[in-house]
Formats: C-alpha cells, sequence, structure tokens
C-alpha cells in the first residue's frame, strides 16, 4: 500500500450497573455504570480499532474479533488494539495520528483525559501528542442524554512503515 491513508471508526454500548466503566484502556474509579457488551466494552478503543482497520481496507472489528467467538469475551480491548497496530505493520502501515471523541452523558471524561491519551498512545506506539481526545454529552437527548448508553467516534491517519 502507498500513500497516507485515513478511516472512520464508530461504536456504541448500553450501560449497564455492575459492570466496570472502560474507556481508552482506563478505567473510570466509582462509576455507576459500565458499558455492557462481549469483550470489556471499551467504546473509544473500539471506534479507534475501527479506524485504523478502516484506514487499512481491512473491514471492521467484528471481521477480526467476532462477538460469537467465546475467545473474545471479557477481553481486554488494549490488547486487541495492540493486535490491530500488529496487522497494520504486516501490511506495511503504521498508525501517525488519531482524533476520537467520546459521547457520554457522565461522568466526565476530562479528569481521565490524559490517563486515556497516555494508554492508548502507548498502544498504538505513539506519543501522547498524536492522540487526541474529545468528549461531549448529548444535552439530555438520544439515548445518550438518557444515560441509556455511550458512544465514540475515532478517525485515523495511517501511512506506510517506510516513511
Amino acid at each position: 500500500m502507498s500513500g497516507v491513508r485515513t478511516g472512520l471508526g464508530w461504536d456504541s454500548h448500553r450501560l449497564e450497573a455492575g459492570r466496570a466503566l472502560i474507556l481508552g484502556g482506563v478505567e473510570f474509579e466509582g462509576a455507576e455504570q459500565g458499558l455492557d457488551g462481549h469483550s470489556d466494552a471499551d467504546v473509544l478503543t473500539h471506534a479507534v480499532m475501527d479506524a485504523l482497520l478502516g484506514a487499512a481496507g481491512l473491514g471492521d472489528i467484528g471481521v477480526h474479533f467476532p462477538d460469537t467467538d467465546g475467545a473474545y469475551e471479557g477481553a481486554d480491548s488494549i490488547e486487541l488494539l495492540i493486535g490491530v497496530v500488529a496487522t497494520l505493520a504486516e501490511q506495511g502501515l503504521r498508525a501517525v495520528h488519531v482524533d476520537c471523541t467520546v459521547l457520554m452523558e457522565r461522568p466526565k471524561v476530562g479528569p481521565y483525559r490524559d490517563a486515556i491519551r497516555a494508554r492508548l498512545a502507548e498502544a498504538l506506539g505513539l506519543e501522547p501528542g498524536s492522540v487526541n481526545v474529545k468528549a461531549s454529552t448529548g444535552e439530555g437527548m438520544g439515548f445518550i442524554g438518557r444515560l441509556e448508553g455511550a458512544a465514540a467516534l475515532a478517525v485515523a491517519t495511517v501511512e506506510p512503515r517506510d516513511r
């Protein structure tokens, strides 16, 4: 593959009591609800993986880590992201920048932003300055505003490894 490529990723999960809230590989201590899913339901990391896979033209996380496969039940999404980075490397590609947004009413992402950037950057093999994390709410509207779930959107830029 040649040239710089960009991919877009999106994920959403239902909020549920009794589950850990993990975003970008960071657990939000004391969160009243977590995200429900086959793996750890880390919507932010899932969106980043989909963006990377999209940029590489390699499908999506459902192709690589199907929720019908028991091997991924309760999986650590950061470990899956590391696998995606390795898959890109096999294709001669590397991530150079990721920009992402968490859509969640509460808790606030701000206090965890630097830890999330650092965790994602480490998994991606990037400096934290090459990973941007933003947050927004649903302003009381839709499934996000009604505290039914959370979502994340990510854009990833990849380039050939020889650059």
